[in-house]
């Protein structure tokens, strides 16, 4: 193994990701009820230009007033782009007067490491001009070319990075893909048309110890294409998808959840590895299959997230 390793910089419990329009307030009082382990309310896509002061003020207002710790939620604000005239005053207004109830900054459509480097600049200097306590982390949400063209450089370069989301539906949009549908497949496209770019996104956030998480599926409607496609990032070691209707919440939490006979065989090759150990063998057999110090990784790995779940439903039980 190299000498030069980059641990998680930060460890959040992030099956579901559901997406809130600042501009709705009703839809924000439901989403703190939901069983999604993260919100991010939306000051970008999902809100009209007219719209965007006001619902700047209700994700204020939101995060002030309602309890999202104590409901087991980590939350986020999607700031606009920063090639807009909104970004500056997004990051401005809501760090000085919501920024110690923040988890994350989800940026959209970041294409170089500046692009996170400028948010994290303000947010820095506003965090001290305040006396804030907490360190507000960053996400970046790869969603166009020049993105993934940089991919392995935005994620090497950012001290409050946390995670990286794969944006489907500009990133089909800015590459002309022959498709209108939001994260669904092209019948005329032998595979998974979106494997490359989801896969590389997940090197570079496993590399520099980011979080990978895939984006939103626009199939309200079609449960089992959201779960298929679900079940696809979670095969390649993406930690969560977004839900961008709450009845997709329970099927982003079932598949990013380990499930019994996981967390079982899990734990059963631990043993196994241990006995091992004890009769200096470097590796084992466990239901006819070699096991080694790379199965005490994957196990440990399934056995964290199945802590962390349990932690998180302990909590909003509590709450």
């Amino acid at each position: 193994m190299s000498y030069t390793l980059y641990p998680l910089r930060k460890s959040r419990l992030q099956r579901s990701y559901l997406a809130v329009p600042g501009s709705n307030p009703t839809m924000i009082d439901r989403a703190i009820k939901s069983a999604a382990d993260y919100v991010f309310l939306d000051c970008e896509d999902a809100v009209a230009p007219p719209e965007k002061e006001q619902a700047r003020k209700n994700i204020i207002q939101a995060l002030n007033d309602l309890d999202w710790k104590g409901a087991g939620k980590s939350v986020s604000v999607r700031i606009n782009g920063l090639d807009t005239h909104y970004m500056y005053r997004d990051v401005v207004d809501i760090m000085e007067q919501a920024g110690a109830k923040l988890d994350t900054i989800l940026i959209p459509k970041v294409g170089v490491p500046a692009d996170v480097y400028t948010v994290e600049c303000i947010v820095s200097q506003i965090e001290v001009a305040k006396g804030l306590k907490n360190t507000v982390g960053t996400e970046a949400l790869i969603e166009t070319p020049l993105g993934m063209a940089n991919v392995e450089a935005i994620a090497s370069a950012n001290s409050r990075l946390e995670s990286m989301h794969f944006g489907v539906a500009d990133y089909a949009a800015f590459n002309k893909a022959r498709t209108v549908v939001i994260g669904g497949l092209n019948p005329d496209y032998p595979g998974d048309q979106w494997h490359f770019a989801l896969s590389r996104m997940t090197v570079a956030c496993r590399a520099f110890g980011l979080r990978p998480i895939d984006g939103p599926f626009g199939g309200i409607d079609d449960p089992e294409g959201y779960t298929a496609g679900a079940k696809r990032a979670a095969a390649l070691g993406v930690e969560g998808k977004w839900a961008i209707h709450p009845s997709q919440i329970e099927l982003a939490n079932a598949v990013f959840s380990p499930t019994a006979a996981e967390i079982n065989k899990a734990e059963r090759i631990l043993v196994a590895l241990k006995e091992a150990e004890a009769q200096g063998k470097g590796a084992a057999s466990l239901d006819g299959k070699m096991i080694d110090a790379a199965s005490e990784k994957m196990a440990n790995n399934l056995l964290a997230t199945a802590k962390a779940i349990k932690a998180a439903d302990a909590m909003r039980a509590n709450g």
